[in-house]
């Protein structure tokens, strides 16, 4: 595959400078989207509320393929990070609303925390640039 083939997305995150990665990198007919929060540039939307917080991750991670010509009908998987297993109902809703018509597979997890501690939900996409089948 050749450079040209690869397309990379920048986004607000303050961690993508210092750790040295993309938002979303698009190869052939893939796109994978990296881990995204509810952080904008330095500003936490969505303090202690995760099902705000899944909206706002999920959002940042459609506008990254949106930037590729993609939406969310191009959406395939998803993962979903979570700090408290309370909060399953209000993350499964938020991302419900946003792919219920898409329907990717999707994986949930419980896990011990992320790098700021008021961040409750961190999510990833994989979208595919093909032909769309029913």
């Amino acid at each position: 595959m050749t450079s040209e083939a690869v397309r990379r997305v920048q986004s607000e995150s303050p961690w993508e400078e210092s750790f040295g990665f993309a938002r979303a990198v698009a190869a052939g007919d893939r796109v994978l989207v990296a881990g995204t929060t509810s952080f904008k540039g330095s500003v936490l939307y969505g303090e202690g509320d995760p099902y705000e917080q899944a909206k706002v991750a999920f959002t940042s991670a459609i506008e990254a393929i949106g930037e590729l010509g993609l939406g969310v009908e191009s959406v395939i998987r998803t993962r979903m990070y979570l700090t408290h297993a309370r909060d399953v109902d209000a993350v499964g809703r938020a991302h419900k609303e946003l792919f219920d018509t898409v329907r990717p597979v999707s994986t949930l997890l419980v896990v011990e925390g992320f790098v700021d501690p008021r961040i409750l939900v961190e999510v990833e996409l994989e979208a595919f640039r093909g032909a769309v089948d029913s």
